[in-house]
C-alpha cells in the first residue's frame, strides 16, 4: 500500500512537470525532439519506447532513433515503431560509426525548438525529461545534462569515470559532475552549432561552453542496464582523453591556431637566440666554441622556433577553410519518418522529396500552419 503511494505521489509528480512545460507561455516551448541513439538494444527498445511516450505524454514530441549499425534485430524493431506512430523517425546506419555520429544524424533532422538525448538501455529514466526541461526554462539555460550521482554501474565503471570527469572539469574549466551522462536536453542552437565526432559527444557540454552557451546540470534518476550489453570499455578511456586534448585545443586555439604554435615558437626560439648570443660572447672573449655542445642545442632550439611559427601560419590558413569543405562523419542507408502518411502534409513532402521541384504552392495549409509564397528564400 505504502509502495502504491509512493508510486502515485511519483506519477502525479510527473504530470505536474509535463503540463508546467507544456503549457508554457509565451511560445518559447514548441515541444521537444528526443534523440536516441541505438546499437544491438533488441532486448530492450521496444520497453524504451514505451517510456518515452509515457513521460512525454500531453507535451508534444518526436522521438528520432539512430540505428548505429545494429546486428542483432533492432532495425526491425525500430521498424515496426515507426508504422505505429507518426511521431517516431529512424535513420539507419551502413555499419557502425560511433555514437557521435549518431547524434550529429538525429540533431540533423529534429524539428522543434528543444532537444533531449537519452541512451536506450533503460538506464537513462525518461520521466526526468520534463524537469530538465523546467530547469532549462527557470534558469535560462541553453544545455542542462542529467548527473547520475547515485549511479548504478559497477566499481570499474564508477571509478574511471570519476577521474575522467574530474580531469575534464579542470582542463576545460567546465563544472559538471557529470560529463558522459546521456540524459541532456538543448535548445536547438546548441546542437546545430556543436560539431561532433569521434567520441567528442561526451564533450557537447564543453563544446557549447566554448562556443558561450549556458550550461548547467541537474540530478537525475539512474537504473541498472535493461537489456543489451554495456559498450564499455578502456579504450573508450584512451580514446576520450586524446579527444579531451582535441577539445582543449580547439576551445582555445581553434580561432587562433597561430598564437598557440606561434608562442610555443617564440619561447624555443628566443632560448636558442640566448644560447646562441652567450656562445658569441665567450667566441669575442678567445673561448673556442666550435666542440661545444651547447652550440648545437642553440641552433636546433631556433630552427625548432621557426618550424613552429611556420606550422602555426599553416594551421592558421587551414582553420578558415576547413569547415567549407566538412563532410558528415556517417552515411545513411535508410531514413523513415512516421509523418510520411501524414495527409495535411503537401504530397510531394509526403512522398518523400523534403524540397519538391520549383518549390511548394503558394497558399495556406491550415492544419499545418505553413504558409508559402514565391517570393519567399
Amino acid at each position: 500500500m505504502q509502495r502504491e503511494r509512493q508510486q502515485h505521489a511519483e506519477e502525479r509528480r510527473v504530470e505536474e512537470r509535463q503540463e508546467s512545460v507544456a503549457l508554457r507561455p509565451g511560445g518559447e516551448f514548441d515541444g521537444v525532439s528526443v534523440v536516441v541513439p541505438v546499437f544491438n538494444e533488441a532486448e530492450c527498445i521496444e520497453r524504451t519506447h514505451a517510456e518515452i511516450e509515457t513521460a512525454l505524454d500531453g507535451i508534444p514530441h518526436e522521438i528520432i532513433y539512430v540505428d548505429d549499425g545494429s546486428t542483432d534485430g533492432t532495425g526491425a524493431i525500430l521498424e515496426t515503431l515507426v508504422a505505429r506512430s507518426e511521431e517516431v523517425g529512424v535513420i539507419r546506419f551502413r555499419r557502425n560509426f560511433g555514437k557521435s555520429a549518431a547524434l550529429a544524424a538525429g540533431f540533423s533532422r529534429v524539428r522543434y525548438r528543444t532537444v533531449a538525448t537519452m541512451d536506450a538501455d533503460l538506464q537513462d529514466d525518461p520521466r526526468e525529461i520534463p524537469r530538465l526541461l523546467e530547469k532549462m526554462f527557470e534558469e535560462d539555460l541553453d544545455l542542462v545534462s542529467g548527473w547520475k550521482r547515485d549511479r548504478k554501474d559497477p566499481l570499474e565503471k564508477r571509478v574511471p569515470s570519476k577521474l575522467f570527469n574530474r580531469t575534464t572539469q579542470v582542463l576545460t574549466g567546465v563544472r559538471l559532475n557529470d560529463f558522459n551522462c546521456g540524459l541532456k536536453v538543448y535548445r536547438t542552437e546548441v546542437v546545430r552549432e556543436v560539431t561532433l565526432y569521434g567520441e567528442l559527444h561526451r564533450y557537447i557540454p564543453a563544446l557549447a561552453h566554448y562556443r558561450g552557451f549556458r550550461v548547467g546540470e541537474e540530478v537525475v534518476n539512474h537504473r541498472p542496464r535493461g537489456g543489451g550489453s554495456s559498450k564499455f570499455g578502456f579504450e573508450r578511456y584512451v580514446r576520450g582523453m586524446f579527444d579531451l586534448m582535441s577539445i582543449v585545443f580547439l576551445g582555445l586555439y581553434q580561432r587562433r591556431p597561430l598564437h598557440l604554435f606561434g608562442g610555443i615558437g617564440l619561447a624555443i626560439s628566443s632560448v636558442g637566440v640566448a644560447i646562441c648570443a652567450y656562445l658569441t660572447v665567450l667566441k669575442f672573449a678567445g673561448y673556442g666554441i666550435g666542440d661545444r655542445p651547447l652550440l648545437i642545442l642553440g641552433v636546433l632550439l631556433i630552427i625548432v622556433g621557426v618550424q613552429s611559427v611556420s606550422f602555426g601560419l599553416i594551421a592558421e590558413l587551414i582553420a578558415r577553410t576547413s569547415y567549407a569543405s566538412s563532410e558528415p562523419p556517417y552515411s545513411i542507408s535508410r531514413e523513415m519518418r512516421g509523418a510520411a502518411n501524414r495527409p495535411d502534409l503537401h504530397p510531394e513532402i509526403r512522398n518523400g522529396n523534403p524540397s519538391p521541384a520549383g518549390g511548394l504552392p503558394e497558399g495556406e495549409f491550415p492544419e499545418t500552419g505553413l504558409r508559402t509564397s514565391r517570393n519567399e528564400v
